[in-house]
């Protein structure tokens, strides 16, 4: 009797070794979607750094870009299943594709900062008479600083002068030849790094959100193409809970993450991410709450320029998800 009992045993066990060997058999082989991913070097990009380094239910298929009008194209002609560009931008390209653009999720909030040098700044008071250099002319970091300093009585006494590129705003504070200057991250780091003496004066991100009633402001989010989203549903989904996890340990290890931003090339050099990653508001927000946000950021914008959300503010549809 044992003996049967022991060879019904041995049985069970190399059967039910089986089952599990053939359940893992398929969940390893089991055929991951492609999707063609597109990451803006900067804020934006860094929170992406983990779906790079690959084991993923998905297969991306990632490329860098330097600007967003660099991407702009690409999302356009459907080249890019996935991409993250600024917020403002993803309206733009909603109304211009009819409705073929959706946002997936927020990915980057107020990471504009006021950098001073040699002039003591410390409320938005202490720009009255003062000349302020920034780069984003006729895009959010114009609206955002112009939105801040009407909402703290200080605009009509404050200069703006504007550069053509974040760099040329860093050099003209290296060199002495601006005094203020606007930044995001990681140009901020790089000023820092380049003078010394410079410091972080103000958080535009964080005026805009005290001057607007605690509305944020939206800088990054990512963007989906309309048609990719109904074909791979589960695709989608598998993308936004990697990304969220990804997001996640670059806040929480960011010394890892500064790591592979330099290994990728979403910012120059480790030591600058590792510097940068605490003020680039990296965050994940998808569902009502990134409607909530993206809407009142947006709507904000188009009472300045129409043209900054593309001539109209995009309906409920805009939102997946929602």
């Amino acid at each position: 009797m044992k003996k049967l009992f022991s060879l019904l045993l041995a049985l069970c066990v190399a059967f039910g070794a089986a089952g599990c060997s053939k359940t893992d058999a398929v969940d390893s082989t089991r055929e991951k979607t492609k999707v063609n991913l597109g990451m803006l070097k900067g804020p934006t990009g860094i929170g992406s750094v983990y779906l790079m380094e690959g084991d993923t239910e998905n297969e991306y298929n990632c490329t860098l870009f330097s600007s967003p009008t660099d991407i702009t194209a690409k999302i356009i002609s459907k080249e890019l299943d996935i991409a993250a560009v600024p917020t403002n931008l993803a309206a733009v390209l909603y109304n211009k594709t009819e409705g073929d653009v959706q946002i997936l999720a927020l990915n980057t909030f107020g990471t504009l900062y006021v950098v001073a040098n040699g002039v003591e700044i410390n409320t938005p008071e202490d720009l009255r008479g003062q000349t302020v250099l920034l780069s984003g002319q006729g895009a959010t970091p114009e609206y955002a600083l112009d939105y801040v300093l009407s909402a703290c009585g200080v605009k009509e006494d404050v200069t703006i002068e504007f550069a053509s590129e974040h760099a040329e705003v860093v050099t003209a504070l290296a060199e002495g030849r601006a005094s203020i200057v606007v930044l995001p991250e990681p140009n901020v780091t790089t000023a820092l790094m380049k003078c010394p003496d410079a410091y972080v004066a103000l958080d535009i991100g964080g005026l805009w959100a005290e001057k607007s009633r605690g509305g944020e402001l939206s800088m990054g989010c990512v963007a989906v193409n309309r048609e990719f989203a109904e074909n791979n549903p589960q695709a989608v989904e598998a993308f936004l809970k990697e990304y969220a996890d990804s997001i996640e340990k670059v806040n929480s290890d960011i010394q890892s993450a500064a790591r592979l931003c330099e290994k990728y090339e979403i910012v120059p050099k480790a030591a600058v991410a590792r510097q940068a990653i605490p003020r680039c508001a990296i965050r994940f927000e998808k569902g009502e709450k990134m409607k909530e946000i993206a809407e009142g950021c947006l709507e904000i914008l188009y009472s300045y320029n129409p043209s900054a959300v593309g001539g109209k503010m995009p309906a409920d549809d805009f939102y997946y998800g929602i």
